[in-house]
């Protein structure tokens, strides 16, 4: 390696791409490999039932987060405002934990209730959410133009000379 191939003095040199963006997946994918053993644990050590000194607090805060999603949900479609995908992706979610916890904390005919509302009002708004989220992130990704991958430069950079490879600019 000689002085020439140094990158100049204030130069950035970037690491691959790939790799700045590849690794926010693949720490939240060994997260949750790390939960798997968690799982077993709590399956087997957590007692069949339990008392909650919030248990009003914390379903009205989970009906609230739900009625604020899908209200902010509704504005930002109207507005086709680019957030709108997130929005409806995690009001999906929280309409869907809160069937789940209705319909396993439930016991005789509020079992019964929690059922019909899951089948009928719940899930149903978490299928309309999740649809939106994905057509609206299918259609944005369509959208968006292809970017140009960075290429290696010629092995003249660095020498002075302006490599022949690269676009230009069209001056205007």
């Amino acid at each position: 390696m000689s002085v020439r191939d140094v990158a100049p003095l204030g130069a950035t040199v970037a690491t691959p791409a790939r790799t700045r963006r590849r690794w926010p997946g693949y720490a939240l994918a060994a997260c949750g490999v790390a939960l798997l053993p968690w799982l077993y644990v709590l399956a087997t050590n957590l007692p069949p039932t339990a008392s909650a000194p919030h248990w009003a607090t914390a379903w009205v805060g989970l009906d609230a987060m739900e009625a604020a999603g899908l209200i902010a949900t509704g504005l930002l479609m109207v507005r086709r405002h680019p957030l709108r995908a997130a929005a409806a992706g995690a009001t999906g979610t929280l309409l869907v934990v809160d069937a789940w916890f209705d319909v396993m904390t439930s016991t005789g005919s509020a079992f019964t209730t929690a059922l019909v509302m899951a089948c009928t009002a719940e899930l149903p708004l978490a299928a309309v959410c999740v649809t939106v989220a994905i057509r609206v992130s299918s259609a944005a990704a369509r959208a968006e133009p292809a970017v140009r991958r960075p290429t290696r430069l010629p092995s003249n950079s660095g020498r002075g000379e302006i490599p022949q490879d690269l676009p230009r600019r069209r001056a205007g």
